[in-house]
């Protein structure tokens, strides 16, 4: 497995696969016993793989508790991640929800404790809350990062517009190394962060984390011929075929797995671990297996090379719709390439 710095701010390193472990557990009714969930962690580690990424909320703090087992006296070995807004109980309210100081701070101490750690190596904002207000939410993480409970710190399904005020405003402060991450839904047939949120990461320095890269399953081509599995871990489907991009999206996953005798789950791999490589920051996604043979699949995908003309396909069947002022500026910088005062205009240019 290769690995990267974390963005531009920071010297921390992580594999190109993130192991995340939402399945770890079976508090949500689903997932994986501990037997299975050692094992796929030993798989994991043996592969190479560095970055954990877990949540209070995953299996209402069970994935935590299996990881601090699992873990045991090799904490110095990972980076080691954790998330809060959610709350780790099935019916957390109002007071344990949300992203204010006292939810976070209340949240940390808790996952630490089910850790068995003194530190995070980084804390992920899980959701916005739309209520907490932004400078409290840097505020906080600063005060965590100078307790040294928290080395760094992350926004995950936050727009791209609160995120980079976020790092603008823990730059003027000084806090660059505080927030040095990014993490979104990012697939072959999910790719609404081209739009902002991975151009935002790559402008700024940030690191980026790719969740449900297989789209909740739908890119293995197996709900095609069932409808099993789709509810056996979240209770919803990330990702639907209800759409005739996604056909063909599907499509064209299905005749490259012909074409290079891989499996579809690969060549779905495949394709984001090199659209990864060739991103200017550290582009991880997060594989979230729930047997260990899901993960021998995921890890698979390390040695699936697409040609370029397969990669391009690929790429071009699940171009999004970037909309205005994207393609806009795109199109009048392809139509004309020169300028007449400080205005670019349709048509020739004007002498």
């Amino acid at each position: 497995m290769q690995y990267r710095t974390f963005g531009s701010h920071t010297g921390l390193r992580v594999s190109e696969l993130a192991l995340g472990t939402a399945n770890f557990g079976t508090g949500w009714g689903s997932g994986a016993e501990f037997d299975d969930a050692k094992k796929m962690y030993t798989t994991y580690v043996e592969a190479g793989g560095v970055f954990l990424d877990t949540a209070d909320a995953y299996q209402f703090g069970q994935s935590e508790t299996f990881l601090a087992d699992l873990i045991g006296d090799d904490r110095d070995q990972f980076v080691l991640a954790s998330k809060f807004t959610q709350g780790g109980i099935a019916k957390p309210g109002v007071s344990r929800t949300g992203n204010s100081r006292k939810v976070m701070t209340r949240a940390l101490e808790d996952s630490l404790r089910r850790l068995r750690t003194d530190y995070l190596d980084l804390y992920w904002v899980h959701w916005p809350d739309y209520v907490t207000p932004v400078d409290e939410i840097i505020e906080t993480i600063a005060i965590l990062v100078n307790s040294g409970k928290i080395l760094h710190a992350g926004l995950s399904n936050f727009p791209a517009w609160r995120s980079a005020y976020a790092v603008g405003v823990a730059a003027e402060r000084g806090q660059s190394a505080n927030i040095i991450g990014v993490q979104t839904e990012y697939s072959l047939v999910e790719r609404s962060a081209d739009r902002e949120i991975l151009p935002m990461a790559e402008g700024l320095g940030l690191g980026a984390v790719l969740y449900s890269p297989l789209g909740g399953g739908l890119l293995t081509g197996k709900y095609r011929a069932s409808d099993e599995g789709r509810l056996t871990t979240l209770g919803v489907v990330i990702q639907r075929e209800d759409t005739e991009q996604k056909t063909t999206i599907v499509d064209a996953v299905l005749k490259v797995a012909g074409e290079t005798g891989s499996t579809p789950a690969q060549v779905a791999m495949a394709w984001e671990l090199e659209r990864c490589r060739r991103s200017t920051t550290a582009v991880v996604p997060i594989i979230g297996p729930r047997t260990p043979a899901q993960l021998d699949e995921y890890l698979s995908a390390l040695e699936v090379a697409l040609d370029d003309d397969h990669y391009q396909l690929l790429t071009d069947v699940s171009a999004p719709v970037l909309g205005a002022p994207h393609d806009d500026a795109t199109r009048l910088a392809d139509a004309n390439r020169g300028a007449v005062g400080n205005r670019f205009v349709l048509g020739p240019p004007v002498a």
